[in-house]
Parts: structure tokens; sequence; C-alpha cells
């Protein structure tokens, strides 16, 4: 089976995150062999979900499937790791999106795309629908994450994922200071 590695931005982000390319260029330079996939989300939950889970399925019969989530990509790379059991690293992961972006309800703007639209409630029950409670594959979800992320509690991500492979570095950022470091080691866990 050919290794995939699907990289799942976060809120308000794209493919051009710096996360994302030094994926890109790592896998470029080291491994050409492994297939890329870094789509550009809709800014809509449920949208993103459909999105991902409509590229995955069929690609799950013809391939080794690794997932990259940064932030709210954290959230939905958790949603297909119970969905498919896909191995999963998560880069500071939210954990309760839908009381983070509460606060962020109303016209959003993407500094990556200028992409213009509206965060609603329903926004908000979208993402409530597809939280995870129990983690039936913790064995295949790693957490990356930093103490000094200035948007998330890292807490509660090393709450969650109490019993999955854990790196928690003091200070950093919520964008993951040093991410540079890690390439290798995640196509290493995540079997590709």
């Amino acid at each position: 089976m050919q290794p995939l590695l699907i990289y799942i931005h976060g809120f308000n982000s794209s493919p051009l995150s710096l996360k994302a390319q030094t994926m890109v260029t790592w896998c470029r330079t080291h491994r050409p062999d492994i297939r890329l996939e870094v789509p550009q989300l809709p800014s809509y939950p449920q949208a993103a979900a459909t999105y991902l889970d409509t590229l995955i399925r069929p690609l799950l019969a013809t391939h080794q499937v690794g997932l990259v989530g940064s932030s709210l990509g954290g959230y939905l790379s958790t949603w297909l790791n119970a969905r498919y059991g896909i191995p999963a690293v998560l880069i500071n992961p939210a954990v309760k999106p839908y009381e983070l972006l509460v606060d962020y309800l109303g016209e959003q703007v993407n500094p990556y795309t200028q992409e213009v639209y509206t965060l609603t409630s329903a926004h908000i029950d979208e993402l409530k629908a597809l939280d995870v409670v129990d983690l039936d594959y913790t064995e295949r979800l790693w957490l990356l994450q930093q103490e000094g992320d200035e948007v998330l509690d890292y807490r509660q991500a090393v709450s969650k994922y109490a019993a999955c492979q854990q790196t928690v570095e003091p200070n950093g950022d919520h964008s993951f200071v040093g991410f540079e470091r890690y390439p290798s080691e995640i196509i290493r866990f995540l079997g590709l």
C-alpha cells in the first residue's frame, strides 16, 4: 500500500502554514514516495469533516494513511482516528473548540486565503457533534504539545490524551516552536 500523509490545518489557516510547509519540504526531500495531501479545508466544521471523510474513505483500501493535525486540525484528526483507526499526530490540538470559538462568532477573514465568512452558533453545534469523548485508538495518537500555547489551555490536551504517547515541552507557543525537529519521528510514528 502506498504511504499517504494528510496534513490538516487549523482554524483560519491553510496549506501555506509553516508546519504544513515544513512537512511538505521534509517529505519531498527525504520521502518522495509518500503521497502528500494538504487540503484547503472549508471554513465550516461539518463541511470540513465531510470533505476530509470524502477524501479519505476511498483511499483506505489502497493507502497506508497517516494524519498530522494542528489546532482545530488536531480536533478533526481525533474524529477521523475514532472513525477509522487512522494514526494521527496532534500538534497543540483544540480539545473544546466549541467553547473557544464562541468568542469568534460573526464575520471572519482567513488571513491566508482572504475568504470572508460568518461563524454562527449553528457552526458551534457542528463542532460539538464532532467531539470524541472516549478515545478508542490511544496507541495510534501522539500528542505534541507546548505549554506556552497562548491560544489553548495545554492542560486540556494533556488530560484528554493522557493514555496516548505525549511529548509536552515547556514554553513554546501555539505555532509549536521548533516543529522542524519532528518530521522524521512523525513519519515513523505514523508507520509511513
